[in-house]
């Protein structure tokens, strides 16, 4: 049965013969492995272009910063998944990023989207805080967080954040979606009643779209981070275990209110 389109059987990342590997149209033995970082690399694979300075100075600053914070439910996750399965550590990798969706991790995605909708919003004439408070007033009536916004420890400002756009404006990077995400900031306490921080998933996708990422990409970003945290808390577990103590940590914390 067929499903979906099936008139472009073509792909350009990859190909070999027997005695070469080819990627992205580089001689991968011969125009890579040894002459390029894995930072560049990454975004040479997802583009297809060779990054510029900023380009490679912030995909390393943005992958440093959401890699890791503590046992976030990614990690527990992962480590409870080790602790349970030892001889599958792609397992608890997996586990760990199987729940990076729109309220953990995957949230930088949607805030992504969100201030790039109202960047084309502004583009087609409008005025950056009156198309934030438009795309805020939107959110508000159908009940849904403004993402990228709070954070329920750093409620004076994401330190990751803000350095982030001190950078930004530093190397001159600063774009339309760090204007607008800032705009987004300051119509809040009109809008909601209140003023938010910008959190550190609104300050990776605003920054890298600036600096040229795509957008269908953004997720790749915390994906890749994580998985670089989540190694080293499996390969901690694996020496010094913590996943049966989270595990009966939580069978003691919840109580039991069924018949």
């Amino acid at each position: 049965m067929r499903i979906g389109k099936t008139d472009q059987p073509y792909s350009a990342i990859s190909t070999s013969t027997d005695k070469t590997i080819t990627v992205r149209g580089k001689d991968l033995c011969a125009e890579v492995i040894g002459k390029t970082d894995f930072t560049s690399y990454f975004w040479f694979l997802v583009t297809g272009q060779e990054p510029n300075e900023n380009q490679v100075f912030f995909a390393n600053a943005v992958l440093a910063a959401i890699a890791e914070h503590g046992l976030v439910p990614s990690v527990v996750a992962a480590r409870m998944t080790y602790a349970a399965a030892p001889e599958a550590f792609q397992g608890a990798v997996a586990a760990g990023l199987l729940g990076c969706g729109s309220v953990v991790l995957g949230s930088a995605e949607v805030a992504g989207r969100f201030i790039a909708d109202l960047c084309q919003k502004a583009a087609d004439g409008g005025d950056f805080e009156t198309v934030a408070a438009e795309g805020v007033g939107a959110l508000r009536a159908e009940k849904k967080p403004i993402p990228g916004f709070g954070h329920p420890l750093h409620a004076e400002g994401d330190p990751r954040a803000n350095l982030l756009f001190s950078l930004a404006q530093k190397r001159g990077a600063e774009g339309p979606h760090i204007r607008m995400v800032q705009a987004v900031r300051k119509v809040l306490p009109d809008v909601i009643g209140r003023g938010l921080p910008i959190n550190v998933n609104g300050a990776i996708p605003t920054v890298m779209l600036d600096v040229g990422f795509p957008l269908a990409a953004l997720k790749g970003i915390s994906l890749l981070a994580r998985t670089a945290s989540l190694i080293g808390h499996l390969q901690e577990e694996s020496e010094r275990g913590i996943g049966f103590i989270m595990s009966n940590a939580a069978a003691g914390a919840i109580q039991y209110d069924g018949k």
